[in-house]
């Protein structure tokens, strides 16, 4: 079993699209996409971790089978925007505004929420959060888990840790510029 975590994803709400400019026609196209590349990516077995803002504007039984299409045993942390059709959705294995895991040996501390400090991310814990959609600069050890950032799909820590690893380690613009 695998562990995921994503968020944002706004099922059934087409504004998102032009908001965050979503490569995707139409809402219908966006729900199937990101439920084709959740499906690749997540086994039945593996669980995924929700940061909130699944679905916006669907019923409950839309949601339900939104829910049910989803490879995986699913927890929401919930969002600004998760509703209560997201929320009392069958299909959750939990619901719950914050949690705490450890994955790796590593404290993950998980919010909808970027936190400026969280518990002991002086001793290499981790803030994974969704809500920015990408557009905030990260603190370290700080991860926006959102389906903008990843290519519309869960991802594991191991890839999270690797993205960050990354993106520590590009040459930034002053130093491409020789200055």
């Amino acid at each position: 079993m695998a562990r995921f975590f994503t968020s944002d994803t706004h099922f059934g709400q087409a504004a998102i699209i032009s908001m965050y400019r979503r490569p995707f026609a139409d809402r219908n196209v966006m729900d199937a996409a990101m439920i084709a590349r959740w499906n690749e990516t997540v086994g039945a077995d593996d669980e995924v971790w929700h940061l909130g803002d699944f679905a916006v504007g669907p019923p409950r039984a839309r949601v339900e089978e939104l829910l049910a299409s989803l490879n995986g045993v699913k927890h929401l942390v919930t969002g600004n925007n998760d509703p209560a059709a997201t929320i009392k959705a069958a299909g959750w294995a939990s619901v719950q505004p914050y949690a705490e895991l450890h994955e790796a040996g590593v404290l993950l501390v998980l919010c909808h929420y970027a936190f400026r400090t969280w518990r002991d991310m002086g001793r290499g814990a981790w803030n994974l959060h969704g809500h920015s959609h990408g557009r905030l600069t990260p603190q370290p050890r700080q991860q926006d888990v959102g389906v903008d950032v990843f290519d519309f799909r869960p991802v594991t820590f191991a890839q999270l840790a690797a993205h960050r690893k990354v993106r520590r380690n590009a040459p930034s613009a002053a130093r491409q510029a020789g200055c």
